[in-house]
């Protein structure tokens, strides 16, 4: 029985399903206020994302702090609860289908902060066997499997599986909180920048560890991160979010060489670049984020893009295909929008 809970689920769907199918998410916050403590307002934090994550490929997340990356992480492992939208694992529709603690069986998460991701009261061999001993795998069984998820992720058992979280690097307590991940054989990570806390050599040693576990595992990722160099590694594909809508979506290789979308580019250019001759000379957004409480109208980067025109500020663009698997939301790629830079239609 406990050989049985500690392997990977089942491939339902077959290699063309899908593993996550996104439609239609939406999260708004409330804020209260007045004397009732009445509803006065919503943050739009995450509105009508849809997207999908084939199997076996690292989607990469990016944008702006407070575009809804985080937002969306962790609306798909139900950490926080959608308003309305529609999620599905390898074709079963989460809460119908499927419950959301065998979603949680399938999917799991590695969040930033790796300190605060660890029960301080637990040691590494412990915090690693919780996940298998909750689901009834017995205890030698989950020790065992604590130590071998120690070794794939580079720690020798002997020495680190009594030890405290206290007592190891950031580097070493992330490669534990990724272990901890893989405890219950899941098909797809989501990781939340997970090396954003890390120095630039450990980062790299993380970041090889995952194209590593990958390929050996067979595993699915979703990596947010605001690092496009890091995003541009590691991803096969690449989705760009702007206040809680997606902006743009496609190939790493098609976003990053001919992007299409603004923001995409305004992002793109502000790479750091180690060559004297693309090094950025000026900023290339102009403005702030809109409030996300109060968006704008149409086309919500309207108000900070050089090319913008009566339809962007009235009209919201589709998400467009542009080229082979790859999508934008921009009147100037929807033939017959009304831009005049948009082919006729």
């Amino acid at each position: 029985m406990s050989a049985e809970l500690l392997a990977p689920l089942p491939d339902v769907g077959g290699p063309a399903q899908p593993l996550l199918e996104i439609r239609n998410l939406t999260k708004h916050f409330p804020i209260k206020g007045g004397m009732l403590n009445r509803t006065v307002a919503r943050v739009n934090a995450v509105d009508g994302v849809t997207f999908d994550v084939a199997k076996g490929e690292t989607l990469g997340i990016v944008g702006e702090s407070g575009c809804g990356k985080s937002t969306t992480a962790r609306l798909l492992i139900r950490l926080i609860e959608p308003d309305q939208g529609e999620v599905r694992f390898d074709g079963q529709t989460v809460g119908t289908d499927i419950s959301v603690a065998e979603l949680r069986r399938g999917v799991q998460m590695v969040f930033q902060d790796s300190f605060a991701s660890l029960n301080p009261r637990l040691t590494i061999e412990d915090s690693i066997a919780f996940g298998p001993r909750v689901r009834g795998v017995a205890n030698t069984d989950a020790v065992n499997k604590a130590h071998d998820l120690l070794r794939r992720v580079g720690m020798a058992p002997e020495q680190y599986a009594r030890r405290y979280p206290h007592e190891l690097s950031g580097g070493q307590r992330q490669r534990v909180n990724i272990a901890r991940a893989l405890a219950l054989a899941p098909r797809l990570l989501i990781l939340d920048e997970p090396v954003s806390a890390l120095d630039k050599s450990v980062e790299a040693q993380v970041l090889n560890l995952l194209v590593d576990l990958k390929a050996s595992l067979g595993l699915t990722y979703i990596f947010v991160s605001h690092d496009l160099n890091v995003v541009q590694y590691i991803s096969d594909r690449v989705l760009v979010m702007y206040l809680g809508r997606v902006a743009e979506i496609g190939p790493v290789e098609s976003i990053y060489t001919d992007a299409r979308h603004p923001y995409t580019r305004a992002l793109l250019s502000a790479m750091p670049s180690m060559d004297p001759d693309r090094r950025t000379q000026e900023a290339p957004i102009a403005g702030d984020p809109p409030n996300p409480i109060n968006p704008p109208s149409g086309c919500l980067f309207h108000t900070r893009c050089p090319f913008a025109e009566a339809v962007c500020k009235t009209t919201a663009p589709a998400l467009a295909p542009v080229g082979e698997s790859h999508n934008a939301a921009c009147h100037m790629e929807i033939a017959g929008s009304g831009h005049s830079r948009a082919a006729r239609a």
